[in-house]
């Protein structure tokens, strides 16, 4: 029979591979930009916002403040060399006051992650308290990357289009969500199941109104993903990405 720690390794896995699916999304923006040598009317913010959130969850995963979270490390570590290699394309054919955007914007986090290590690691003692200060953030930085999906799902609600929401990466939000909930659940970790639980939530909605409005969507629509713009698609992960927000 399966132990217990042997069901939540091979769920992590499995939530690794996905998140890092999710976490690739934007590559198709990132080929645009570079074979157009400009940004054009993609905005970094979605980039940005993951790169804290991945900090975050880099160091809540960390032995030092929340042990056995090997598996929460590695996804993270990997999504935040991936934006920071979308960033950097970003900064490459940015115009001038994009370029002082991205570089302002990281120093900040870099700055906020130092101040929030620093008083983890001196002000608690406990891997429960470390645990505690880095979860809650990470949470409310997941439940932050949640805003730009509900401008979509208003979108498609408005124009009765699933244009602006494709389908395999709703479901892909949706399972990602289901796994990382599953491996909170196996050994009970409180953030990485709220994150989670509500990226769950968030994709079912999507699938949701993916059904009531696929009807309505016309078909040349469906088949046409030029107009839609993946930066605005990712999803906040946690551990996995607003992507996967494990």
């Amino acid at each position: 029979m399966v132990s217990a720690e042997v069901a939540r390794t091979i769920v992590g896995i499995i939530g690794n591979v996905i998140s890092f699916f999710l976490f690739a999304s934007p590559i198709p923006t990132i080929v645009n930009i570079y074979k157009e040598k400009a940004v054009e009317e993609f905005k970094p913010d979605p980039y940005i916002a993951t790169v804290m959130n991945c900090m975050l969850w880099v160091f809540y995963g960390l032995p030092i403040v929340h042990p056995d979270s090997t598996l929460v490390v590695t996804i993270n570590s990997i999504g935040l060399a991936m934006e920071l290699i979308y960033l950097s394309f970003f900064f490459i054919y940015a115009k001038r006051s994009g370029r002082l955007k991205v570089i302002g914007w990281l120093c900040i986090e870099i700055m906020f992650l130092g101040v929030v290590a620093s008083c983890t690691l001196l002000l608690r003692k406990t891997h429960a308290q470390r645990s505690a200060i880095v979860g809650i953030l990470c949470v409310i930085f997941g439940v932050l990357m949640y805003a730009s999906p509900l401008t979509i799902m208003r979108k498609v609600i408005k124009t009765k289009s699933v244009k602006y929401m494709p389908f395999n990466l709703s479901l892909a939000n949706f399972l990602n969500g289901i796994i990382w909930v599953t491996y909170a659940l196996i050994r009970f970790d409180l953030y990485i199941l709220i994150g989670n639980g509500l990226g769950a939530l968030s994709g079912a909605i999507q699938l949701i109104l993916y059904a009531c409005y696929f009807s309505s969507t016309p078909k040349e629509d469906v088949d046409d993903d030029d107009d839609v713009k993946p930066s605005e698609l990712q999803l906040s992960g946690s551990n996995g990405p607003a992507r996967p927000t494990v």
